[in-house]
């Protein structure tokens, strides 16, 4: 069984980093695909950032790029998600997300697999 757990969320002033972790266990599979998405309460979880399992191939919605970046070293090793050049629009709750497949990471939310309990990332301006 898949078992995702974020970390890193808390509170920050607008221009300030975090760097968010998401632990992962029990992916048998080789190939795959891992992801960030965040959700602000009365909108559709939305994708920030995806990577192939095992890191390769980073892509980003268009409101982050150039400020976070998504890493992973290697399947076993947890994910990332730097933010620098935070702003209050970045305000939601980060949930990490994984799909065994080997095709596109550029997939809506209902199509991963695998979710964590998200993490919360509050800035302020």
């Amino acid at each position: 069984q898949v078992h995702l757990v974020e970390s890193g969320g808390g509170s920050v002033q607008a221009g300030g980093s975090l760097r968010l972790s998401c632990a992962t266990s029990g992916i048998t599979y080789q190939y795959g695909c891992m992801a960030w998405f965040r959700q602000v309460p009365g909108k559709e979880r939305e994708m920030v950032a995806t990577i192939w399992l095992g890191g390769g191939n980073p892509s980003y919605a268009a409101p982050v790029k150039g400020r976070f970046t998504i890493s992973q070293d290697n399947a076993k090793n947890p994910l990332y998600l730097q933010m620098s050049n935070l702003k209050p629009e970045d305000t939601a709750m980060y949930y990490c997300a994984a799909k065994h497949t080997g095709g596109s990471c550029q997939l809506s939310a209902h199509q991963y697999d695998y979710w964590g309990q998200g993490t919360q990332v509050t800035v302020s301006s």
